[in-house]
């Protein structure tokens, strides 16, 4: 395995962090990624749901990066919106040198993590942060989303401490619901998928309903799966990260095979 960090040139503080197969030989054909962004309400960036996560992707064949974000007031104004973006665009610019399939980079984020992976896919051509990126076009859009009990609205059920350290409202006020996913959802959002599980108290389960909707209405594809026990935060539902819980555990298999109907298979 090769591994390395980059500090993103944008941030006073976030890395990307990338996992990548040896080349054994120079026939070796280049493999897809998935970048992950983990949860943490946008006030910390949770470890449980980094490393682990990645390594998992690693073992089944693919290439995996993690995206450490800025957090807190530095969340401010899309920050870790900018950074998604931004490290979507240096895996496609070291695409050739990484062996990585440069349409085949997924982004799976957790909780709040998940709303930022979910707002890379809803807000990669958003007029600001193509400014600020200096970029046109489709080349900062990841080509599939990975939700887990994902934040997504600013309304009745939101995460109100995720929306406030984005938007610095307690409200669903105009400020806030400039980032509620749903309301960004279109035709060019890519394939999904969710998992959430019916007992999360602390992201409720209407979010990942209220973004399958939003898709179905997009006609987006996308595949859901909602377990009907585990609490917040369960990760890779296992010992490791402290949270064993068998059957939601399933989410992983599923992915994968997931990401094989929608073409992200490895060759």
């Amino acid at each position: 395995m090769k591994q390395e960090t980059i500090k993103l040139e944008i941030s006073k503080r976030a890395t990307l962090t990338v996992y990548l197969h040896d080349i054994i030989e120079w026939t070796d054909k280049a493999r897809p990624i998935i970048l992950i962004t983990p949860g943490g309400a946008y006030r910390f960036v949770s470890e449980r749901e980094a490393e682990p996560v990645a390594i998992a992707f690693y073992h089944a064949g693919y290439h995996a990066a993690i995206l450490r974000y800025s957090c807190e007031e530095d969340a401010r104004d899309m920050q870790p919106m900018a950074e998604a973006l931004e490290s979507i665009r240096i895996l496609r610019e070291h695409a050739e040198e990484w062996r990585i399939i440069e349409d085949k980079i997924a982004v799976c984020g957790f909780s709040a993590g998940g709303h930022l992976a979910a707002a890379s896919g809803t807000m990669w051509n958003e007029p600001a942060l193509m400014e600020r990126l200096n970029y046109t076009g489709d080349r900062l859009k990841p080509n599939a989303l990975i939700l887990g009990y994902p934040v997504i609205t600013s309304g009745e059920f939101a995460h109100r401490e995720s929306f406030y350290h984005l938007s610095g409202s307690h409200e669903n006020d105009e400020v806030s619901s400039f980032y509620s996913i749903e309301k960004r959802v279109n035709s060019e959002t890519p394939p999904t998928f969710i998992w959430h599980t019916e007992d999360d108290e602390a992201v409720t389960v209407e979010n990942a309903l209220l973004m399958i909707s939003a898709l179905r209405k997009a006609n987006v594809s996308f595949e859901c799966h909602i377990f009907n026990k585990g609490q917040h935060g369960l990760s890779m539902c296992n010992q490791e990260v402290h949270t064993p819980h068998p059957h939601a555990a399933h989410w992983f298999e599923l992915c994968v095979e997931w990401l094989d109907t929608i073409g992200f298979g490895l060759e």
